[in-house]
């Protein structure tokens, strides 16, 4: 394998990975395998190895041996709850509110006329059950985008709804009643029902309005 000027152990493996098309899952070259490959040391491609595992890149199950990753995402909720824990506070949960307003709003007009039956039903519990258990919102944003058929989208949107709910305790609790909550997500639901896409864009800007304006009172 050519080596790319520059390019750290934990590249050259990623490189590697790439070169040899190892799908998720698949066994990955032994230590001292890596070691001849990249001609690095077993210290430096330990710590490679150690590296690509904190970002789920290659996964190391115990008695068994290290595997190519699925990379998923979720690895960026710690550096983002930190992130807007220490660097702007507030400001920093602003920024991360619209950034997933603009993606579901963005989104949710493609959603309409693809609801079945079923899922209309189990977002319909999912907003009767959001009055008393929080997991349901995440569960309702989810499944409102079961169907978009882009797993990267279905995966930002957990984190982004993960960061806010870690670190949400920053804001003073809304004014309003947990009812006006579940009238937020009954009008999403009626808007897709109606096939109105710009109905249902309306209906999630005004959910995240009210979540918006906690933050421009805190900020005040």
């Amino acid at each position: 394998m050519a080596r790319r000027a520059g390019a750290t152990v934990q590249d050259r493996i990623v490189e590697l990975i790439h070169d040899r098309e190892l799908p998720p899952g698949a066994p990955m070259p032994t230590e001292p395998q890596l070691m001849d490959a990249l001609g690095a040391s077993r210290n430096s491609v330990r710590e490679a190895i150690r590296a690509l595992q904190a970002l789920g890149i290659v996964e190391i199950r115990h008695g068994h041996g290290t595997f190519v990753g699925r990379a998923s995402i979720d690895v960026l909720t710690p550096s983002l709850t930190f992130r807007v824990r220490t660097d702007g506070g507030i400001r920093a949960l602003r920024d991360l509110v619209e950034v997933r307003e603009l993606l579901e709003t963005g989104l949710i007009g493609s959603v309409v006329g693809t609801v079945s039956d079923a899922r209309f039903a189990a977002l319909d519990a999912l907003v009767n059950g959001i009055a008393h258990d929080a997991g349901a919102d995440r569960a309702f944003h989810a499944l409102l985008y079961e169907g978009c058929g882009n797993e990267l989208v279905l995966q930002l949107i957990a984190v982004f709804w993960d960061v806010y709910h870690e670190v949400g305790d920053r804001l003073p609790p809304p004014d309003h009643q947990a009812a006006q909550t579940v009238a937020n997500h009954r009008r999403i639901v009626d808007a897709l029902r109606a096939r109105d896409p710009e109905a249902a864009r309306e209906a999630m800007r005004r959910h995240f309005g009210e979540v918006k304006e906690r933050i421009a009172r805190e900020l005040s």
